[in-house]
């Protein structure tokens, strides 16, 4: 059976700053799908992460598809109202233009799909983060598809060994969607050189070399591209098929372990650590640290089973105690050097206005 799995996130409303939506922006979002969703989707969930609620639902309709993308456009238009109403912070923040116009790329919202062929059984995992941009996905999804030391997949299955294609999007580019697509391992060095510029080049998705098929969909929206102006930091969203000619879940989490630091943190301007947390967390420490989170499903005929929290283990309560000494160091550092993002990355807030009145005062010696 074809399918499409469809991720829709938007940070529409919080309470007490950037910490987590209300009961009742989650209800309305919920209701609005519960009550137009027949005839459109086969199936869906909502959660949050942090301030942000994704729609993560099941259709025949492929990607982009006007219908669904309306639905939860929509469904994101009430909860605002919803914030508005009781006067919640960022209402409606991510929600950047007026009008729906066949789907919500460029709009604000991020967005993960892709149509697949489903197996007999079909895992995906879908993770959600906030407080940091798309490229936070980039080290663990490489080490994941391309290092042995992490997937023993590579070297054990024969599914894997003809490994993988990789399309990466420059992010930086705004007249239109520039790509370019690398195989592992053959041009690993290269992806590898991308990769480390996670606020430039970020994984759109992966695809099997074996057979062909899509094993991961990141949404790549940047809303300073959008806005014109700092609005928030991106919130990435993830789906990534597991087992079969694919890593296994494991292999797919094990990367996470790490807590990369990634750009997010306060004002969406410093680097910090990328925290795995449970589902329905808040956002806490200095507006972070930057989080994701990962539900884990079976699909079957479009139906999803109830979601597994991939994170909520005793082995990651012992990662989050690590990433927290990380975050507590790394910004007892302050504003200065790594600690804070490159100025490039900064040239949507109000520093801009400041270095150019202090422009003017530098002076050439003679």
């Amino acid at each position: 059976m074809k399918i499409t799995i469809t991720a829709i996130k938007a940070d529409i409303g919080s309470v007490g700053g950037h910490l987590r939506p209300s009961r009742r922006v989650l209800n309305a979002v919920e209701e609005h799908i519960k009550q137009h969703h027949r005839g459109i989707l086969i199936d869906y969930r909502i959660s949050f992460t942090g301030d942000d609620i994704a729609i993560l639902c099941t259709h025949e309709g492929g990607v982009g598809n006007s219908e669904v993308h309306k639905l939860a456009w929509d469904a994101f238009k009430a909860g605002a109202d919803v914030a508005k109403d009781q006067g919640l912070y960022g209402a409606g923040q991510d929600l950047l233009k007026d009008a729906f116009s066949g789907n919500v790329k460029g709009l604000g919202p991020a967005v993960a799909e892709m149509e697949i062929e489903e197996r007999p059984n079909e895992p995906f995992l879908f993770f959600a983060a906030d407080k940091t941009d798309p490229g936070a996905y980039n080290l663990p999804l490489y080490l994941a598809f391309c290092d042995p030391m992490y997937c023993s997949g590579l070297i054990l299955s024969p599914n894997m060994f003809d490994g993988f294609k990789f399309t990466i999007m420059d992010v930086s580019y705004t007249e239109a969607d520039r790509v370019i697509e690398l195989n592992s391992p053959e041009e690993l060095y290269d992806i590898a050189a991308l990769l480390r510029d996670p606020e430039r080049f970020v994984i759109e998705s992966i695809h099997s070399r074996y057979n062909g098929e899509q094993a991961v969909a990141v949404s790549t929206t940047r809303l300073h591209n959008i806005a014109g102006k700092y609005v928030g930091k991106d919130d990435p969203i993830m789906i990534v098929r597991v087992q079969g000619a694919f890593p296994a879940t494991g292999e797919v989490l094990a990367p996470f372990s790490i807590a990369p630091y990634v750009a997010g943190f306060m004002r969406g301007s410093h680097n910090g650590p990328f925290m795995p947390i449970k589902q329905n967390s808040t956002i806490s420490f200095f507006d972070g640290p930057p989080v994701v989170s990962c539900a884990a499903y079976c699909v079957h005929e479009g139906r999803l089973t109830d979601p597994v929290d991939a994170f909520d283990h005793p082995y990651w309560d012992y990662i989050r105690e690590k990433v927290s000494e990380k975050a507590t160091e790394i910004r007892r550092q302050g504003f200065f050097g790594n600690a804070m993002l490159p100025y490039e990355e900064l040239e949507y807030g109000g520093i801009v206005e400041k270095m150019k009145k202090l422009e003017d005062r530098f002076v050439i010696r003679k």
